[in-house]
Formats: structure tokens, C-alpha cells, sequence
């Protein structure tokens, strides 16, 4: 255990954290998603929701705030505007950890795939709510 730390961030994912730069994408994905065949790094938290993990991972890798979007969910399928109570709780996460600045932009599922594809890790979690996915992009952190 180490203080100020949240328990679900595992060695595993802590270290994947820590190697990312500025600029990598991490995405954060439900039971359902096809992780481990389109990982580069996959770190497993089963178990866990993808809003927890998100929440974990926020309280220790800030959001770029250099580009437009940092954050991304998978539009529902055959309805792009349609809004799952899921994407609530990530944007409630976003803002708690990197303010109001940020919001949480929506890509096709196909998109969604590959930015996930190509993203630095994938945190496969147990999320069973439909469209429990989003994908980070690793800000800067700032000395002081």
C-alpha cells in the first residue's frame, strides 16, 4: 500500500502510468471489449468498473490540455446523440480530477477501435454497463 494513493491503481498499471509521455493515449475499456486482441499493453482489473478505474487513473495522470479533446467514449450504435448514464459518471470523474475545461467527446465505434488500437495501453476492466469505454490522453505535469 503507499498513502494518497488509490488501491486500484495495481504495480502493473502504476507503471504503465509512469511510462507513458505526453500525448499517449491509455484507454479504459467493459468486459465486452476486444482488449487483448487489440492491446499494445494490456493491464487487467477485473473486477472493477471502468468509472472506478477511470477515477484511479485520473488522480494521477493529468489530461492534455495542449490539443481540443482528451477524452473519448464510443457513440451507441445506431443512435450517436444517445447518452448512457456511464458517460455521466466519466465526465463526472473528468472534472473532479481535470476540471471543467475538459470535456468528453464522442467517436463511432469503428473510430473508437482504432484510436484504441493504436492507444500506448488498454485497461481491460469488469464493467458490465454497455458502452463502458473511454481512452485518455496524457497531459504534462507541471513542477510546483
Amino acid at each position: 500500500m503507499l498513502k494518497n494513493i488509490n488501491p486500484l491503481l495495481s504495480p502493473e498499471l502504476l507503471m504503465v502510468l509512469r511510462s507513458m509521455g505526453h500525448g499517449d493515449d491509455i484507454a479504459v475499456v467493459d468486459a465486452n471489449f476486444p482488449a487483448a486482441s487489440m492491446a499494445q499493453r494490456l493491464v487487467r482489473l477485473d473486477g472493477v468498473t471502468a468509472t472506478a478505474a477511470t477515477d484511479a487513473i485520473l488522480s494521477v495522470m493529468p489530461l492534455d490540455d495542449f490539443v481540443p479533446e482528451a477524452a473519448w467514449r464510443m457513440e451507441v450504435v445506431g443512435d450517436p446523440q444517445a447518452e448512457q448514464p456511464i458517460f455521466g459518471e466519466f465526465r463526472t470523474a473528468i472534472g473532479h480530477h481535470a476540471g471543467s475545461g475538459f470535456r468528453l467527446a464522442a467517436l463511432e465505434r469503428f473510430a473508437f477501435y482504432e484510436r484504441a488500437k493504436a492507444a500506448y495501453a488498454i485497461v481491460s476492466t469488469g464493467e458490465a454497463r454497455l458502452y463502458g469505454n473511454i481512452i485518455l490522453k496524457k497531459g504534462v505535469v507541471r513542477a510546483g
